[in-house]
């Protein structure tokens, strides 16, 4: 065991008993939590606890982990998400349909990153259409014009964006990095105009949203009618298939490795399938932080979640700024003989607090804080 007892370690300050590889051969009896600002990329700390920071015996006030059954939401009309976390940069939902769209909408407060959770079908915009199936996000910028058409149910995660949604600069590690941008899938424009959409009464029904509400303006032909078009703006979708994660065997990365995409005071991160930690005393699970400058959302898709138990497909897990999370307390003992994750979830780690909808408080897990306290003793 790599240990070490009041010796300065060249950098920073040092005290008592500590490891000096973080997340690598974690002194017996002891609990790393890492104290970091600017998530993982500021000035870090490492603190060892006698005593898990989650073995809380209860929480009163705000900053209560919360887990939401997001996918027990109503749905809303147009395909429009039932909002259930927001700030003034991101709001996030999830919508519900199961048949086309009888008109076209254009979202004029915001980009749009739908993840499909559920169904299949065609996205009908401007640009052409862009057929899309479970695992898919589609990126649908801020005026962009879109209708959908199903093939069956949809259940979407929608990632509504204040600010244009982009991709991170991979750095050293190069611009192909996760994935290749030929992977990114753009709408083919249809041969002939489109004539489907109309209303009963023959008129095509555009339904545009500004500030939350709507305005409809109405065509005797339908809106999406380009015959051609050039440029760098333009709706496309990405598989999780299509996702090469980052990994590496002998250091439990941050996950901060799985953004995909940026927003203004937000990220959104890909937990994907991906080999564990293969060297000894190495990390498998995430470490304990308390989430000095972000909020952390995960939305649970298919798998199985190793970090922690008792989560299912569709639910959502809330930690606030301030409070520890970490592995739940079986996790460490789960993944223990594991060589793979088998979890696809999506992050979304907010710089600004969020806020919980009333409509998130009625599919709300009451008991999702104090199962961190799980085969725990005092």
């Amino acid at each position: 065991m790599s240990s070490k007892k009041n010796q300065s370690s060249g950098f920073g300050w040092s005290q008592g008993i500590y490891t000096l590889q973080p997340h690598v051969q974690i002194p017996d009896g002891t609990y790393e939590e890492e104290h970091a600002r600017q998530g993982f990329f500021g000035r870090t700390s490492h603190l060892y606890h006698r005593h898990p920071p989650t073995g809380w015996l209860r929480i009163e006030g705000p900053l209560k982990p919360r887990a939401y059954s997001a996918t027990q939401l109503e749905g809303q009309a147009y395909a429009q998400p039932k909002i259930f976390l927001k700030n003034g940069d991101v709001q996030l939902g999830v919508a519900k349909f199961s048949r086309d769209l009888d008109g076209f909408i254009r979202n004029a407060d915001g980009d749009e990153v739908r993840f499909v959770h559920e169904g299949s079908g065609c996205l009908e915009t401007d640009y052409g259409d862009l057929d899309y199936r479970k695992g898919d996000y589609l990126v649908i910028p801020r005026g962009t014009t879109y209708r959908f058409v199903t093939k069956n149910s949809n259940v979407h995660l929608v990632i509504e964006s204040d600010s244009e949604m982009t991709l991170p600069d991979r750095g050293m590690l190069g611009r192909h990095a996760q994935f290749d941008p030929m992977v990114m899938r753009v709408p083919q424009l249809p041969q002939q105009e489109r004539k489907s959409g109309a209303n009963s009464a023959g008129e095509y029904e555009l339904r545009i949203k500004r500030e939350g509400e709507w305005t409809q303006v109405f065509y005797p032909w339908n809106p999406m009618n380009a015959a051609g078009w050039k440029g760098d703006l333009a709706p496309w979708a990405l598989h999780v298939d299509d996702i090469r994660p980052i990994v590496s065997p002998r250091f439990h990365l941050p996950p901060s490795v799985h953004t995909t995409f940026l927003g203004r005071n937000f990220v959104v991160c890909t937990f994907l399938p991906r080999p564990l930690e293969s060297e000894p005393g190495a990390m498998k699970v995430p470490f304990y932080h308390r989430n000095i400058d972000f909020d952390e959302v995960i939305f649970y898709h298919a798998g199985n979640f190793f970090s922690r138990e008792g989560i299912s497909a569709g639910a959502v897990t809330w930690h606030p700024q301030g409070i520890h999370h970490g592995p739940h307390p079986n996790a460490a003992k789960n993944a223990a003989d594991k060589t793979t994750t088998e979890e696809i979830a999506v992050m979304v780690d907010t710089f600004n607090p969020l806020r919980a909808t009333a409509a998130a408080e009625s599919v709300e897990y009451s008991e999702y804080a104090m199962s961190w306290r799980l085969d725990q003793k005092r």
